[in-house]
């Protein structure tokens, strides 16, 4: 990207182009933190219902399986929620930026500053990946807990030969 031959107008679109998918990026991370918070309260509100139901406390191979995948799943929440170093560009803690960059004519500044918001973005976006396949999975899990619950309690209040399970 180090061509100073580029066009200056097609810079100008590349940079503008850049610079908005690197903001729907930060949307989508903000939509992942959304959707992180919601699996936080549905996983509450089903704790409270298997401890007011009392179905919890029971032991059987029910609430065994229920306290295992509650705790599964609130480690998946974590391990999305557990705070990431998002990276950008260009990184203007190094004392190396006014030696590098300043230099430079201003259509090899936006070439290389182009450089560096792809490869900000591609670094980023592995960390976007992440937190949402944590998510993806602790949907998953659940949706496991939900049905697990529906039919522990179906077996304790309706079917009382299965209460010994």
């Amino acid at each position: 990207m180090e061509n100073p031959t580029i066009d200056k107008e097609t810079l100008e679109l590349a940079a503008q182009d850049v610079r908005r998918v690197i903001e729907r990026q930060k949307e989508e991370r903000q939509i992942l933190i959304t959707q992180m918070n919601i699996l936080f309260v549905t996983n509450t509100a089903l704790l409270s219902f298997l401890t007011i139901s009392r179905l919890i406390t029971r032991f059987s191979i029910f609430s065994v399986t229920e306290i295992l995948l509650l705790l599964f799943n609130f480690m998946l929440l974590v391990r999305a929620l557990l705070p990431r170093k998002f990276f950008v560009s260009p990184n203007l803690e190094t004392g190396d930026f006014q030696n590098k960059y300043l230099k430079f004519s201003p259509q090899e500044y936006q070439s290389h500053m182009l450089a560096n918001l792809r490869e900000t973005y591609n670094k980023n976006q592995k960390q976007v990946d992440d937190i949402s396949l944590a998510l993806k999975y602790a949907t998953g899990v659940t949706a496991g807990i939900t049905v697990v619950a529906l039919l522990h309690q179906v077996t304790v209040y309706f079917i009382p030969e299965l209460q010994k399970l």
